[in-house]
């Protein structure tokens, strides 16, 4: 049986401002700033895998695991009798579950079948591009 998780795609922090957020981390911290957003930014860390998501909508931390495709793994959480407890909804890049485990851990599952971040100079989002 193929394995489910690609690998941990993000972890998500709750800041109350992003730019407080961005000095901590990347100033003192020493992540690097990837992409910036309205409500979110990505951080990166050495390995360039997994990024640090600063993000000021959800007062909760977060792990996401990055899958092949949201929609096929669905069926496989279920029937190893986890759930969905939220979506699958759409996201920038691509779709996105949240979902329990039998021992009700929540995490989240995406896929990126939409793309990557697209930034300006600055980090900006400006839009997704489709090779992933």
């Amino acid at each position: 049986m193929s394995e489910l998780f690609g690998y941990v795609d993000c972890i998500e922090l709750y800041v109350r401002d992003l730019d407080d957020g961005i000095r901590y981390y990347c100033d003192s911290m020493g992540l690097k700033l990837l992409w910036r957003a309205n409500t979110s930014v990505g951080l990166g860390m050495e390995n360039d895998i997994t990024e640090i998501v600063l993000q000021t909508d959800r007062k909760k931390m977060n792990v996401d695991f990055k899958v092949e495709s949201v929609n096929n793994s669905i069926e496989r959480i279920i029937n190893s009798g986890g759930k969905v407890i939220c979506g699958p909804f759409d996201i920038p890049i691509g779709k996105c579950v949240v979902v329990l485990d039998i021992w009700k851990n929540e995490y989240v599952i995406l896929d990126m079948s939409k793309g990557r971040y697209v930034t300006d100079a600055e980090g900006n989002v400006i839009g997704v591009s489709n090779d992933r």
